[in-house]
């Protein structure tokens, strides 16, 4: 197959711009042969025989993207910068319900995103909104408002110039305050940087089959009783509408882990593949099946697992070096990291590979394959930490008779088993399977971890030297690139065998199937997302979540593309219509000589003076609306953006019968030096504030709905407006501003740019 002197232009100028080596404006590494070379060596540095090590490390894994490891260890390793991690994401400690609690877990997410990790948090431990503070005599905020803080700093750290930060907000099914958190992403612009998942127990699921009353519960307490049913509807229609909240299984998680004697679990990281007790961090890695593959495209085709398990081998060797040799944000991660020394070896490239072994994705076949070469995995990984243990010695934390009871433990083959109980285990946790979508791209645009084929092929912008034009260039799959390569461009994509098939053509139980018979072989979990289509019927989508619980999952993602969902939506492949009629410009009602309106007085901690809000109102037959706003304030240090701002907003007054949606607008801005609060509620920014008058003021007239949406406006309207079959469409990026965000392995990815929610 196609190698390194096939590398397509896309993947290259993935390397230059996110893991080629450079001091300033001076590139290091001269080629990606020198990035490996690097990696290897800074990994070598912990053995006694460095450059042996370094030798096989470059050999054995790195070379030609047999072994992809995570991102910032491609990036950071060997080089000088002394205050990045190589882990890719945290959990943050238990959260304290107290301010100072709170705000120590704030420091020190803040820290931890600093230096380019994600985090993940459990508010559960926060008290509801409503309920009584002891000794202040008023009432909690509960723990949204304190999830609004951490944004706001998520985002600060982002404008700061470091990666963008992506964040994991969980909370428990019976917390009292657990229906407002479903909805919180749903208005204006909140919690952006956070991806929400619902700690689901084994009661609430029995619950919920029995049609269950369900208490909601705070430190023994019992706030409200609730039909366990309507909840599951609640966390079910937010899910199928705004592709949130996630599913966690909790209580699974816990029962299965291999340290459930000395660690409890109650959050993940931010694309879930990694449940992790508190400061745990995943440290990960994908073998890149599309390398052991052995005659594509032909009856002979097979998976080399002898060859897969040996790479495996000095994978475990490799990561475990890098665990000592990592930079860390906070000394309690360190620690915890040393004591238990978990990794995350998964796969990536599943999809080609099942391309090339001609067996479609989701078919029996496929699934017990993709089972088989998981189970390999698995295998090789322990046996090789044993033998690790044997020489380096066992992971602190570990205590044989205890760790050998794990169910994880039990069910591997004797002779594995057998081996970690003569020499012990050098790592807790071994494997995991977590998105790959860079370093996918970077191997040659492999299928990104266990997914199937998005698109064969795509076109992807590339921004140009100078950092501002940029050119487009056609992305191919790795797969497809090689059947052309090899047999010739089809004249259409029908053209394709059978075995090309991808993620629109494959059924929920098809990618549920798959799921489950990777992760009885994944200690940690998977980050996957199953993909349906917008028409799919929302009693079947429910369907989809308890198929995942029966199956064995221990988390799962759905995406069905939404006009709830990033704003806009547009036709995939748009079809020709009429050309449109010239616009008409609109005769605007002249202003009458004197307007009746409503002065509003907004004083914020950002200002030392207050500002003065006037909005006045015009009548048109009968109807009462806002024609124009005033901002008045002594502090003249905002006088330029008060002027743009009044103009503009009341440009939109004059043409807009109903201009509510500018106050979705105005409430997503956020300030980069932090908001504040006001009446209870987190304020992001100045312009957020006025959004705020703006919608009390369209509410007094009965123009906007207290719940925030405009009267008479059904939710289906923005569907409707942008026209046709609602499955064809797709959601715009923010970045780049053109159709094609996806939602693969738990995270939002644009395929024309690098935008990805997730960092």
């Amino acid at each position: 197959m196609g190698t390194i002197e096939h590398w397509p232009e896309i993947s290259r100028h993935i390397w230059d711009v996110k893991y080629r080596y450079h001091r300033g404006e001076v590139a290091l590494d001269e080629d990606i042969d020198a990035t490996w070379r690097r990696v290897a060596r800074a990994a070598a540095r912990q053995e006694a025989d460095a450059d042996l090590w370094a030798e096989r490390f470059y050999s054995d894994l790195l070379a030609d993207f047999r072994f992809l490891p995570g991102g910032r260890i491609l990036a950071n390793a060997g080089t000088d910068r002394d205050c990045t991690t190589m882990f890719n994401c945290y959990v943050m400690g238990a959260i304290g319900d107290s301010i100072e609690g709170i705000f120590d877990v704030v420091k020190e997410s803040a820290l931890t995103q600093k230096q380019g990790g994600g985090v993940g948090y459990d508010f559960s431990t926060i008290r509801p909104r409503g309920s009584h503070i002891q000794g202040v005599d008023s009432p909690a905020s509960g723990p949204l408002s304190f999830m609004q803080v951490l944004d706001a700093t998520c985002r600060t750290i982002m404008s700061a110039g470091q990666r963008r930060g992506a964040q994991m907000g969980i909370m428990r099914c019976d917390h009292p305050d657990i229906e407002a958190f479903i909805e919180a992403k749903r208005h204006n612009g909140a919690l952006q940087m956070f991806n929400l998942s619902v700690a689901v127990t084994d009661a609430f699921m029995e619950a919920v089959r029995n049609d269950q009353p369900w208490d909601l519960v705070f430190k023994g307490k019992v706030y409200r009783t609730i039909q366990a049913r309507s909840l599951w509807d609640k966390i079910m229609r937010s899910t199928y509408d705004y592709a949130e909240p996630g599913i966690f299984m909790v209580d699974r998680v816990n029962r299965l882990n291999n340290l459930a004697y000395c660690e409890t679990i109650s959050a993940t990281n931010p694309c879930g593949e990694q449940p992790l007790p508190p400061y745990g961090a995943c440290l990960l890695g994908s073998v890149n099946l599309t390398r052991f593959v052995k005659d594509p495209f032909t009856a002979q085709a097979s998976i080399d697992l002898e060859a897969m398990a040996r790479t495996v081998a000095v994978a475990v060797r490799f990561l475990d070096n890098i665990i000592d040799l990592s930079i860390y944000p906070l000394e309690k991660q360190r620690a915890e990291a040393v004591a238990k020394r978990r990794m995350g070896i998964g796969l990536t490239g599943l999809g080609d590979a099942l391309i090339f072994l001609g067996l479609r994705y989701g078919s029996p076949a496929a699934v017990d394959l993709a089972e088989k070469v998981m189970a390999g995995i698995s295998e090789a990984a322990y046996a090789a930490s044993a033998d690790l243990a044997a020489e380096k010695g066992a992971f602190p934390e570990y205590v044989a008779a205890d760790y050998l009871k794990a169910p994880f433990i039990q069910a591997l083959p004797k002779a594995v088993r057998e081996r970690i109980r003569r020499q012990g285990m050098r790592n807790s946790h071994l494997t995991s399977v977590a998105p790959t979508g860079t370093i996918s791209l970077l191997a040659g645009n492999i299928s990104s971890g266990i997914e199937p084929v998005f698109a064969w092929h795509y076109t992807r912008r590339i921004r140009q030297g100078d950092g501002e034009a940029t050119r487009e260039h056609e992305v191919l799959d790795y797969a497809y690139a090689e059947y052309c390569r090899l047999h010739g461009r089809p004249k259409s994509d029908d053209d394709l065998p059978a075995a090309f098939v991808t993620t629109d053509t494959i059924s929920p139980r098809e990618h549920l199937l798959m799921q489950a018979a990777l992760q009885k072989h994944v200690d940690s979990a998977i980050s996957k997302t199953i993909n349906v289509p917008t028409d799919f019927p929302f009693e079947d989508f429910q369907d989809i979540y308890t198929q995942a619980y029966d199956l064995g999952l221990k988390g799962c993602t759905t995406f069905r593309p939404s006009e709830h969902i990033t704003g806009v939506l547009v036709r995939s492949e748009p079809t020709p219509a009429a050309k449109p009629p010239a616009p008409v410009r609109a005769e605007l009602p002249s202003r009458p000589g004197a307007l009746t309106g409503t002065t509003y007085k907004i004083k914020t901690p950002l200002s030392p003076d207050a500002f003065y809000v006037t909005i006045n109102d015009i009548c048109e037959q009968g109807i009462t609306r806002p024609y124009e706003v005033f901002i008045n304030t002594k502090n003249l240090q905002h006088f330029s953006w008060i002027v743009a701002m009044t103009r503009l907003i009341s440009a939109v007054f004059r043409r807009e019968t109903d201009p509510s949606f500018l106050v979705d607008e105005l409430k997503s801005i956020y300030d980069p030096t932090g908001g504040y609060f006001s009446h209870g509620e987190y304020v992001p920014s100045l312009p957020a504030e006025l959004g705020r008058v703006i919608a009390a003021h369209l509410q007094k007239l009965g123009i906007m709905a207290p719940n925030g949406h405009a009267h008479g406006i059904a939710p289906e309207g923005a569907a409707a407006a942008a026209g046709g079959h609602a499955g064809a469409l797709e959601p715009i990026c923010p970045k780049c501003h053109q159709p094609g965000l996806v939602m693969q392995e738990g995270c939002l990815k644009c395929r024309h740019c690098d935008y990805s929610k997730c960092g």
